[in-house]
């Protein structure tokens, strides 16, 4: 089942394999629950009216977060140690027992499928990071997932990592979708991953990757985003990047970053 989120005359309204929930319906109560109650929840409400045309938004409420991992692939700590003059931080992150886990944004400043990223007018130095982002419910239990893009500030970030909420978190640096897949947890150990950047219709980056060139599994990197702290309404937890464009590329406006994980694909524009 996929879980889609439309803008409507009426408002936003969710949607299950191409049909309308009830306007009743939102993503937070369904992420309060226990997996399989919301499953069963899920097939009761399924018989609505066919989504017709109506666009897409961002697949989370607004008052919902956005978690990140990073330095979770070789290729991310490769790119984070060409970036900074401390690049022993990552060597030594990468093999930790402790992953880097940071807040990335809120349900209401998260861009969805469609929508125009930013990069930071005060940065040199811009990439988009294709992860797999985990839905997570209030129990820990992995729901599902949807493509993520970890928007980023490589100058920002490598000028020195206590820098790292402003090369991470700023307007336009988040964006998730086309929907998020439910799954059981094991359908996302071996995911494609994709990333394709166009310039003036003219292909400037393309790369593909795996989930299963993942060091951590994804239900280690929940269990520690889950310790001391609760999330009652869910989460959603972006798992890393395995694909940087080279240090010669820097996002530009006009720039079109297609993303696919799995089953979901995202396209957003550079503003």
């Amino acid at each position: 089942m996929i879980l889609t989120k439309h803008q409507t005359r009426e408002g936003v309204c969710w949607a299950v394999d191409g049909r309308f929930l009830p306007e009743t319906f939102d993503l937070k109560q369904f992420l309060s629950l226990k997996k399989q109650d919301a499953f069963a929840l899920l097939e009761w409400l399924f018989e609505g009216n066919p989504v017709v045309d109506q666009p897409l938004v961002a697949p989370i409420d607004p008052e919902q977060e956005v978690w990140a991992c990073g330095v979770t692939y070789l290729r991310s700590r490769e790119a984070r140690m060409e970036e900074s003059d401390v690049a022993d931080v990552y060597e030594r992150v990468y093999d930790a027992e402790r992953p880097e886990i940071f807040f990335k944004s809120l349900g209401w400043r998260t861009i969805g499928c469609g929508q125009s990223i930013r990069v930071r007018d005060d940065s040199m130095w811009n990439v988009p990071e294709p992860e797999l982002t985990l839905v997570v419910n209030s129990a820990g239990e992995i729901v599902g997932y949807t493509a993520g893009n970890d928007v980023s500030s490589r100058s920002i970030e490598g000028e020195n990592p206590l820098y790292l909420p402003q090369a991470k978190t700023y307007d336009g640096s988040c964006s998730i979708g086309s929907g998020i897949v439910l799954i059981d947890d094991t359908d996302i150990e071996s995911l494609p991953i994709k990333l394709n950047i166009e310039r003036e219709n003219q292909n400037v980056f393309a790369g593909d990757a795996n989930t299963n060139q993942m060091k951590r599994k994804p239900a280690e990197l929940v269990d520690w985003l889950m310790r001391e702290i609760n999330f009652p309404h869910g989460v959603f937890l972006m798992t890393g990047t395995c694909l940087v464009p080279g240090d010669e590329f820097s996002l530009q406006s006009g720039d079109k970053v297609q993303i696919s994980v799995g089953e979901m694909t995202l396209l957003n524009s550079v503003a």
